[in-house]
């Protein structure tokens, strides 16, 4: 592969895995290049086979490498001067040698499918690469701006925090903001990978790259263009590329010794039977060229951050950031899965499910007197039953002599009367007789009770729990299938963390945890299972997910700290994305050992027919070399397709 004049990259220019994407210019150059290349090598034969003009052909074969192959010798004789010996020295001295034996076709040939290897080998693993950047092609380069009563069009470089955007149907995002007007439908596929469109009104956020769907808004700009969501996965994304996984590091050492190795055996074949035996030197120092050609590591070397790439780059379309090709390859090994409760399994935000009535007392009077009393509350249990009174159309009533009991509820003055809401133990001290066998039932399911009352008479109990997530069952379900333990961490108390257990069928659960607690856990289950993977809400479980061997950070959309913090970040509060990952780490890791395994047994295979001389130098080059290398990237690029599992 010839690269722009200003790279100057001397290793197998194959393997190097760069975020930078070519220039078409540069592409047009090299196309043009084979053309030429392409003609002068096709007369070339034509005079040497069919016209017998063998001078003429000579120098059309010269033109060929001086034309295709400048900077393969180049590089080569650069490499070769520092010491470095990759597939460019081997290629120069392939060329040089079929010269100097009198096969300039061979020579010429060697260069020019070099060239074409290379470049097609480039711009397939483009495709890997590209889909990152292209991501950022998905933000508009202008974005119209409300100032006063007039619309103005800016370059997107000149939006600044405060603006307020101006968004019409079918409209890309092209900031970062919150709405301030309006409502409408977003698709944010870009960033969480979801299919579902998302509705957004007055205080949401919206993100760079997303589309407006159908309504009107007006978006203050929260992020300057280039501080972005967007341009952070794609940052982020880049990095994790150039970050090597243990399997990768491997190829790297093995590479750096196998090259020596096969030039020195070359030499061997070149000169012993000649010095030996006393065979013609011309055709053991051929078969030696071709040793060195059909050797080259280059599609063992690119087997590994090829797949590597391609795996990270499939997430992030599927709204899932891997920090790095470690993580990729660690993930398939887990042994236990530790999920934190309260926004993980469970959805963190509380309903109201029960309204039980007593003394003839009706749901809607219940709940009218709760919501009253507890309007005044900032308790969150409170603001759920306001919330759900006033969804049930629900007016509220006036409460005087207001007053909150600290850990056991709140009291007030309603229509006369002094009504208490609270848990047990604030109706136990007014000896009040308590519905046990209700509250029991409630508190058994691992929901919140909250009993309502005078000193007198109960009016009700109404009942909250966290939302269990939809599809948390059927993700632990497919875990345990796959022989992966499952435990469940929580600070919350052994009653509802018990229930949670059982409903989800979780292997083991550790209830009324501090952040310290965890990690000790954690600690813990590593020593007893190995590998361990975290999957938390970002924030309040850092230190469990830093102390695990892969920390996966759920719905971390918009949040900048949660995304710094994993070594995964799920886009979107969607649990199946565990089994995703699980899923595309063994698919990854199992191309690579394709790869990896196929790219040995083929040059040994091919060197092998090199020594004896039933490999020409040509096909060495075609089949060995280029045909590999794109068949490595092909199987690779596979990875892409791999969807949801749950």
């Amino acid at each position: 592969m010839v690269k722009k004049p200003h790279e100057e990259d001397l290793g197998c220019s194959s393997c190097n895995v760069s975020s930078k994407t070519k220039e078409p210019q540069w592409k047009r150059k090299n196309i043009l290049i084979s053309l030429i290349a392409g003609t002068l090598l096709s007369v070339g034969l034509y005079f040497e086979f069919f016209a017998n003009q063998y001078t003429a052909a000579q120098f059309l074969f010269l033109a060929v490498v001086l034309v295709a192959g400048r900077e393969i010798i180049r590089k080569g004789l650069l490499s070769a001067w520092r010491k470095q010996l990759n597939i460019n020295v081997l290629i120069s001295i392939a060329t040089a040698g079929a010269f100097m034996i009198g096969h300039g076709e061979e020579g010429a040939a060697v260069v020019f499918l070099f060239f074409i290897a290379e470049f097609l080998e480039d711009y397939a693993a483009d495709r890997a690469r590209e889909s990152m950047a292209s991501l950022l092609k998905l933000a508009p380069k202008t974005a119209t701006i409300k100032r006063g009563k007039k619309e103005i069009t800016l370059r997107i470089e000149e939006v600044k925090v405060g603006d307020i955007v101006i968004l019409k149907p079918g409209d890309r995002i092209p900031v970062d903001g919150i709405v301030v007007s309006g409502v409408s439908s977003v698709n944010q596929a870009p960033i969480t990978g979801e299919s579902m469109v998302v509705s957004k009104a007055k205080g949401d956020p919206v993100f760079a790259g997303t589309t407006n769907e159908e309504g009107y808004l007006e978006v203050r700009v929260t992020k300057e263009s280039d501080e972005t969501l967007l341009s952070r996965i794609v940052e982020l994304v880049e990095d994790a590329q150039k970050k090597k996984s243990t399997t990768e590091a491997f190829i790297d050492r093995f590479s750096k010794s196998y090259t020596p190795i096969i030039i020195v055996l070359a030499l061997a074949v070149m000169t012993i039977p000649t010095l030996v035996f006393g065979l013609p030197f011309n055709e053991w120092f051929y078969r030696g060229l071709v040793l060195l050609v059909v050797s080259c590591p280059c599609a063992l070397a690119i087997s590994t951050p090829i797949s590597m790439v391609s795996g990270i780059t499939s997430a992030a379309r599927n709204g899932v950031i891997i920090k790095g090709g470690n993580f990729v390859e660690e993930i398939k090994n887990a042994k236990v899965i530790v999920f934190d409760k309260t926004g993980t399994l469970t959805e963190g935000k509380l309903e109201l499910t029960d309204i039980v009535t007593l003394n003839n007392n009706s749901e809607e009077s219940l709940l009218k007197i709760v919501a009253s009393l507890e309007s005044k509350s900032k308790h969150p249990l409170a603001k759920v039953i306001v919330e759900n009174a006033r969804e049930r159309g629900i007016k509220l009533k006036k409460v005087h002599n207001f007053k909150s009991i600290t850990g056991k509820g709140v009291k007030g003055k309603i229509g006369g009367r002094i009504i208490y809401a609270g848990n047990r133990s604030l109706f136990k001290e007014m000896k009040v007789k308590l519905p046990l066998a209700s509250i029991d039932r409630l508190e058994g399911d691992g929901k919140t009770t909250v009993i309502i009352g005078s000193k007198r008479q109960l009016i009700g109990v109404v009942a909250l729990m966290d939302k269990v997530r939809d599809n948390s069952r059927k993700v632990i379900e497919e875990l345990k299938h796959q022989g992966i333990r499952t435990v469940m961490l929580t600070g919350d108390n052994e009653r509802v963390a018990r229930f949670l257990a059982r409903k989800l069928s979780i292997d083991e659960y550790y209830a009324e945890l501090l952040p310290e607690d965890k990690v000790k856990k954690i600690d813990q289950l590593l020593n007893d299972y190995e590998h361990v993977v975290m999957v938390g809400d970002g924030v309040n479980d850092a230190p469990a997910l830093a102390k695990a061997h892969v920390g996966i950070a759920m719905g971390t959309i918009g949040s900048d700290v949660a995304i710094e913090t994993a070594d995964i970040a799920l886009m979107k509060d969607d649990l199946s994305k565990v089994n995703y990952l699980i899923s595309l780490s063994k698919r990854t890791m199992s191309i690579v050992k394709q790869n990896v395994t196929a790219s040995l047994l083929i040059k040994g295979l091919f060197a092998a027919l090199a020594i004896p001389g039933f490999m020409p130098l040509w096909l060495a080059v075609a089949v060995g070399d280029m045909g590999l290398s794109l068949a490595v990237i092909a199987n690779a690029l596979r990875i892409g397709n791999i969807k949801d599992v749950v």
